[in-house]
């Protein structure tokens, strides 16, 4: 019913920047918050950042003032602007997104996108 499909992920330097990108298709017909986890080998998934649909967000501690959360409406679309990168942001990314089809609410994640901060 509803499909996420994730981009921007890769390999980059410390110090590095990326962009994550989450565009969500199908029966949608309302979007609620729009986030983005994060899981590191060995780890529990992470809330990264979150976005509601008024436009508030929430920041993890260890990302605040480097990362930035942003979304278009109009295209279904999350995006998470990851600056000034850390070895420690190596994980797979996931977007996670409520939807509401008309019918029912239900919260959705992407397959996963693989972020590796080295040298």
């Amino acid at each position: 019913q509803v499909q996420l499909v994730e981009s921007g992920g890769g390999l980059v330097q410390p110090g590095g920047s990326l962009r994550l990108s989450c565009a969500a298709s199908g029966s949608i017909f309302t979007l609620y918050a729009m986030g983005w986890y994060r899981q590191a080998p060995g780890k529990q998934r992470e809330l990264v950042a979150l976005i509601i649909s008024g436009g508030s967000t929430n920041y993890a501690e260890s990302v605040k003032g480097r990362f930035t959360i942003s979304r278009d409406n109009a295209k279904n679309t999350v995006y998470l602007q990851m600056n000034s990168l850390k070895a420690e942001d190596t994980a797979v990314y996931y977007c996670n997104v409520g939807v509401s089809t008309g019918v029912i609410r239900a919260n959705y994640w992407g397959q996963g996108t693989q972020v590796t901060v080295s040298s």
